[in-house]
């Protein structure tokens, strides 16, 4: 398969960068230093040693014998980034941009986040640096995530509550930018997911393909053969494309993005882009996304703080259109019938993120023969969102 993007940025026809004058050259520069320093063995060697010693890579692969068996069907391994320090995939693209940052002489970390668990990470990746870090996050999402927000806080880093438009992801981003347009000199943007103008959702695809490149690894060692399907939930997309992107070539894998139907496609609040969707041109890039006639951006609900976001990364928008992935929904309800299944049948408890795409597979693997192997990116743990579901 072709690999992406190309030198201006773009997967097929998505992607690009479109940012006001003043942030040309910043978006310039760090795409010079994501060149220079990326592919630098001191940088890379650097960045491993932290993520097998501080943060916890490799993370296992781990049969789920007891779901597997509960539902009759397919085999069903659970790719477990929920064991990585700050408890979510997030801390892999937190540490390789903060170290970047380091290398171009940046010393004050700008962040946005939904769930909080990019801002943990990112925090986490200051302190560690020993670097600023100021966190944008939602006034709504502060007050469902406010475990994350103490956690933040503990961790040296300033939150700050974002009270404009829907008071969530989007807002977030929205005021980070403005931050950034206002000390590009001094600041480093640590975008969370692969989504954003070019170099964004490259680089968070580079700090995040470690995912996939161990499942692939784990899985012929445990089975001697590669997965039929791979499971992703899907907000701006970085833990799903961190997995697919290493079966890219592999054709007899297939991938499934699940994002948040919030209370279903028919109210109209949900973030399911690919169920409703079109493509526009959202916080610099050109990308699949909720939008009305006139261009104006849809409100969205997810259970979910971090899949609460009315655009998806690029390269999502065009391995959909490739037919390369599949990109499907779960609704609130369902999540939460994941978050439930997971804790009872495996002794895990998810987040919400993940509960979207466990609730995927308790419909697909009783489909599926019991020869038929998936897997699930176990993006996160559930510390953070037991206050919002029911047991």
């Amino acid at each position: 398969m072709k690999q992406f993007p190309d030198e201006k940025g773009y997967f097929g026809r998505y992607g690009g960068r479109f940012v006001p004058e003043t942030l040309v050259e910043p978006v310039k520069e760090l795409e010079a230093g994501f060149r220079k320093y990326c592919g630098d063995d001191d940088f890379q060697q650097e960045l491993d040693e932290i993520l097998r010693d501080y943060v916890g890579r490799p993370t296992p692969l781990s049969y789920a014998k007891r779901l597997t068996e509960h539902l009759g069907g397919a085999k069903i391994y659970l790719k477990r980034e929920d064991l990585l320090h700050t408890g979510a995939h997030k801390i892999n693209n937190a540490i390789g941009q903060v170290l970047l940052a380091k290398r171009m002489g940046k010393h004050r970390i700008i962040a946005e986040t939904g769930a909080g668990q990019h801002g943990v990470a990112t925090a986490t990746a200051a302190a560690l640096l020993g670097v600023e870090c100021i966190v944008y996050m939602g006034a709504v999402d502060v007050e469902r995530q406010a475990l994350n927000v103490k956690r933040m806080n503990l961790l040296g880093a300033k939150v700050v509550a974002v009270d404009s438009g829907t008071r969530t992801l989007k807002d977030a981003i929205n005021e980070a930018m403005r931050d950034w347009v206002t000390n590009v000199k001094t600041t480093f943007y640590c975008l969370g997911s692969a989504l954003g103008p070019h170099p964004y959702p490259e680089m968070v695809r580079n700090f995040h393909r470690v995912i996939g490149q161990e499942a692939r690894e784990q899985i012929l060692k445990a089975e001697q053969r590669l997965p039929d399907e791979l499971v992703a939930c899907v907000g701006g997309g970085s833990n799903a494309i961190g997995l697919f992107h290493a079966f890219l070539d592999d054709e007899s894998v297939a991938m499934v993005g699940v994002e948040a139907g919030g209370y279903g496609i028919a109210s109209g609040k949900h973030a399911a882009r690919f169920s409703g969707g079109s493509a526009g041109i959202l916080h610099g890039t050109y990308t699949h996304m909720l939008q009305n006639h006139d261009g104006q951006i849809q409100e969205t609900h997810s259970i979910s703080a971090g899949l609460d976001y009315p655009a998806v990364g690029p390269e999502h928008a065009n391995l959909a259109e490739l037919g390369r992935a599949t990109y499907t929904y779960a609704d609130d309800e369902a999540a939460k019938d994941g978050f439930r299944a997971l804790s009872r049948y495996e002794g895990i408890i998810p987040a919400l993120e993940t509960s979207h795409a466990v609730a995927y597979v308790l419909k697909r693997a009783p489909e599926l023969a019991k020869d038929k192997i998936m897997i699930i990116n176990v993006s996160g743990r559930g510390d953070k969102d037991l206050e919002g579901v029911a047991s």
